[in-house]
């Protein structure tokens, strides 16, 4: 299904969520689907959420209002989770996309995905892996142009190995010739790993990752697909015909001096 036909929901957790990063994602989610749905749930009462009330209304998002009417209890997941699973039943959506670093929406992305669904995550680098692992693929919001949230660095899990990861997925999708075609490897990269992103190691775009990687092989020749492959996989240096007959001469000259030292050993 392509992003023209496929219809997102967008259901973002306010008050796990900066209203600074709403244009960035939303630009992000535009190239997996059509956003027929956007919410935002939180308890819209409070100060604390006073950043996000005119993005509101630059998106067109829907504010969910949930009152917090425990203590200790959050109402604005709640009330996600079960919106959630009404638009899962409604049947007129292909892919949900999760706004939320709190790992409480796991079993959400889990479920999701078991009817069916495609589930997009977007959170912080301090996301729990659970949630992460839950989606089919996760963006972390501080590859998206808006910098790091305050506090979060600390917090955040170490990346990926990517020369482990890169090697993986090569010879994973590396044919007899042992080149991979790059489409592939990135295919490979987003099923293995759902964080995988090459915004993540400082690149805009997975081509420009694997060039510069020191072992890596790569052919990126116009109008044809990019292919990758390991370097330690090179085929060995064949020596050209031009060198073979000189060596073949070289060596035929030594025999012949050879021969005639011989048979002037043998008159005297």
């Amino acid at each position: 299904m392509s992003p023209e036909t496929t219809r997102l929901a967008v259901l973002i957790d306010a008050d796990n969520t900066s209203a600074k990063h709403v244009s960035a994602l939303l630009d992000e989610l535009a190239a997996y689907g059509v956003t027929t749905v956007k919410r935002a749930y939180g308890d819209w009462t409070t100060p604390q959420l006073g950043g996000w009330k005119p993005e509101l209304s630059n998106h067109a998002i829907e504010p969910i209002q949930q009152f917090s009417y425990t203590t200790g209890k959050n109402a604005t997941d709640s009330a996600l989770i079960i919106d959630a699973m009404d638009l899962l039943y409604s049947d007129n959506l292909d892919a949900f996309a999760l706004v939320s670093s709190d790992s409480d929406f796991t079993g959400l992305a889990i479920r999701l995905r078991r009817s069916g669904k495609t589930v997009y995550g977007l959170g912080l680098r301090k996301t729990p892996q659970s949630l992460v692992a839950a989606c089919d693929k996760f963006i972390y919001l501080e590859v998206l142009g808006e910098g790091e949230e305050e506090g979060s660095s600390d917090e955040a899990p170490a990346l990926p190995d990517l020369r482990r990861l890169l090697t993986r997925a090569v010879n994973s999708r590396a044919g007899d010739d042992h080149w991979a075609h790059l489409g592939s490897v990135g295919q490979y990269l987003n099923s293995a790993s759902a964080n995988f992103d090459s915004r993540n190691y400082g690149y805009p775009k997975l081509i420009s990752l694997v060039q510069d990687q020191d072992f890596l092989d790569v052919e990126h020749e116009d109008g044809k697909p990019a292919r990758v492959r390991l370097r330690s996989q090179r085929p060995a240096k064949k020596a050209s015909k031009k060198a073979a007959a000189k060596g073949a001469a070289k060596a035929t000259k030594k025999a012949t001096k050879s021969a005639a030292k011989d048979g002037a050993r043998s008159r005297q």
